[in-house]
């Protein structure tokens, strides 16, 4: 399947780039996650002389039937596996000779951070770290070429909440992090900027906004929103529904990370943002606007109807925005997505995709909304 997002190349490398660099073999990890998924997609697409390793522990989010369309290609190679296996890691590289990393693995969700805080720490700090040092150990131990690089991917969650009339984050804003999540992704952050200026090892950073599209779990709020929908079931918006995000679609987040890895300068951090900051009760009522002109058996018309108000997230941050200016301006990036755009394919793709989604809607998944919702 070629995701819709992936016909647009206009800011990927271009095709005298393409032509004249060098085949990279890439460890992608959390490669069967949301952003990862789609990342693995794009780069296939893109550059299907390069070989590509995909690591995923395959917990809750990672669904390794969103690889299916490519697991018969033979420069494509599945490893379920755990990020903190440091021995795994070691063979990986080795066996693979891994010269570019795209770190996605990590515990994402501010809510189960909420309510089992651990794993965040194991996964995204550990998990980091146990990366870093392997990679680290691996490329001392070569000619330390001039391509390789470790690119983490992160989030715009470490920089904390803004009010109304702040400036959005930039690249220089001081960490502010305000839930477990964020803390452990803020703390990975601090590892990969250490280990670039300690060791000089050829890392990158990036920090997005909140992503949406093809293949989110539902337990995110557009997905939770178009699937409940689907299903008549209440629609829960925290507090007043007035909290505020810069929302990225996924595709345009894929081309951005593209662009860092080609063209990034090593131990720098680009902020990729999508120009598109909406409240959350206005988002879901374009939602719901959406599935009441596209889905023509709803079991409730009209879906706004459905709209619930629940006690709000502890510290849930007001707002976010993310000022991208610097990767325009030195990497020529910018996002080619509205937000009416994207929410419409992201709709479109949910409601004629049920065989993906349904199946994911577990006792385990009931248990945990049950507990958020409650």
């Amino acid at each position: 399947m070629v995701f819709p997002e992936h016909e647009q190349v206009k800011h990927s490398p271009s095709q005298s780039e393409e032509l004249s660099r060098a085949p990279r073999t890439v460890l992608i990890t959390g490669g069967a996650g949301f952003i990862g998924s789609n990342f693995v997609h794009h780069w296939c697409q893109h550059y299907p002389g390069d070989r590509v390793v995909v690591l995923d522990a395959l917990t809750y989010a990672g669904n390794r039937n969103t690889l299916a369309t490519l697991e018969g290609s033979a420069n494509l190679r599945f490893v379920q596996g755990d990020i903190c296996d440091r021995s795994l890691i070691d063979r990986l590289l080795q066996e693979e000779q891994i010269d570019t990393i795209a770190h996605f693995a990590a515990e994402s969700h501010v809510d189960r951070s909420i309510l089992g805080p651990g794993e965040f720490v194991r996964t995204n700090v550990v998990g980091t770290f146990t990366l870093l040092e392997a990679f680290r150990h691996y490329w001392q131990a070569s000619d330390q070429p001039a391509h390789y690089r470790f690119h983490h991917v992160s989030t715009d969650e470490v920089y904390g909440s803004l009010e109304p009339t702040d400036p959005a984050f930039s690249e220089t804003t001081p960490y502010a992090p305000n839930s477990p999540y964020s803390a452990s992704k803020a703390g990975s952050d601090h590892l990969v900027r250490a280990y670039h200026h300690t060791y000089g090892l050829p890392t990158l950073i990036t920090n997005c906004s909140n992503n949406y599209g093809p293949y989110h779990f539902p337990e995110k709020l557009i997905p939770l929103m178009c699937i409940n929908i689907l299903l008549g079931k209440p629609l829960p918006v925290y507090g007043d529904g007035q909290n505020v995000r810069d929302w990225l679609y996924v595709g345009d987040h894929c081309r951005a990370l593209d662009v860092v890895i080609h063209r990034g300068t090593p131990g720098e951090t680009y902020n990729i943002g999508g120009n598109n900051e909406v409240k959350n009760i206005d988002l879901v009522r374009q939602l719901c606007t959406l599935m009441d002109e596209l889905a023509p058996d709803l079991p409730v018309r009209p879906a706004e109807s459905l709209i619930t108000f629940v006690k709000d997230r502890p510290g849930h941050d007001r707002r976010y925005a993310i000022d991208a200016t610097k990767i325009r301006t030195e990497l020529g990036w910018t996002p080619s997505v509205t937000v009416e755009e994207g929410l419409r394919r992201t709709v479109q793709w949910y409601l004629t995709h049920e065989e993906w989604w349904k199946p994911l809607l577990s006792q385990e998944y009931q248990d945990y909304y049950r507990k958020v919702y409650a």
